[in-house]
């Protein structure tokens, strides 16, 4: 099953906010479950995750940030 989630094309304004929503969806997931967990390897696990996620949200920001016009974005999930 392929559920569409994005398949538009926006503003580098409307793009950046739109990609900083869904990466704040996936970390606050991450730092949720650490606030549960009792184990240390799960909390580092997901500090890692949440990490990465930080910095690819970075690299996005920074990339869209440097075109001009509208950008395409399109994201499914594959179940």
């Amino acid at each position: 099953m392929e559920l569409q989630l994005l398949n538009d094309t926006f503003s580098t304004n409307e793009s950046i906010e739109i990609i900083n929503q869904l990466f704040q969806v996936k970390i606050k997931f991450h730092e949720d479950k650490i606030k549960i967990s009792h184990n240390e390897e799960d909390v580092k696990m997901r500090e890692q995750k949440i990490k990465f996620l930080q910095n690819e949200l970075a690299a996005a920001r920074q990339f869209i940030s440097t075109q001009s016009g509208y950008i395409s974005l399109s994201s499914q999930i594959i179940l």
